[in-house]
């Protein structure tokens, strides 16, 4: 009932479009807006400790609002268009294998501000595509780090430094990890969570991310 009521509201006052304003498909993310994002090359980002990163696509106009929208501003329908974005990417790559898909974590005080983690709205979008499981309980952010868009990439690595503990009785057996991101700048958090995983003999990983700031 509550969907049919939604839906019917939608109806009558027509969602707007929030990249181009328009509302006549009625969706937050027009097909127009959607298909003016571009693909990156297929092809590994950066690979750390022998796990592959890649990158879906370039952190500006659409893609760049479309991340900044869910992530500060509550628009949390997108989180389906991102997913959707990174997972048409993923379905080019060809990698073959049964995923466990693992969001990066935020800090719960950080989390209980934000009221949600949007990579984890972005998961769930991602496993109704690919039908891979979730697991939002095999790593955790214990270290209230700073945001890593202040800092180089020095300071990175040392603000990173122990932020995340591994809980390998969570680990879904026989499934490869894929851990997914919104950005990718300097790939610092990737590396720290494969150093996190491979500590704990977590090895079959795979890294994607929607964006990084820099053209390949």
């Amino acid at each position: 009932m509550k969907k049919f009521l939604l839906e019917l509201l939608d109806w009558i006052y027509k969602k707007k479009c929030y990249f181009c304003s328009k509302s006549y498909e009625s969706v937050c993310m027009c097909s127009k807006c959607y298909d003016s994002l571009d693909f990156l090359p297929i092809q590994v980002n950066r690979k750390f400790n022998n796990v592959k990163i890649y990158c879906a696509g370039v952190y500006s106009k659409n893609l760049q609002k479309l991340i900044r929208g869910l992530k500060y501003h509550g628009k949390r329908d997108l989180a389906y268009y991102m997913a959707k974005f990174m997972f048409q990417y993923w379905q080019k790559l060809e990698i073959e294998g049964d995923f466990q898909i693992v969001p990066v974590p935020i800090f719960p005080k950080r989390k209980k501000q934000r009221k949600y983690n949007h990579m984890e709205l972005v998961a769930k979008e991602f496993s109704q595509l690919s039908g891979y499981n979730i697991n939002f309980d095999l790593i955790k952010r214990i270290k209230d780090t700073k945001p890593q868009y202040k800092l180089k990439k020095s300071q990175r690595i040392e603000n990173l430094e122990n932020a995340f503990e591994i809980d390998k009785t969570k680990l879904i057996k026989d499934k490869k990890v894929l851990i997914i991101d919104d950005i990718c700048t300097t790939g610092s958090t990737f590396e720290e969570m494969i150093k996190t995983l491979n500590s704990a003999g977590v090895y079959d990983i795979v890294c994607l991310t929607a964006s990084t700031p820099f053209e390949l």
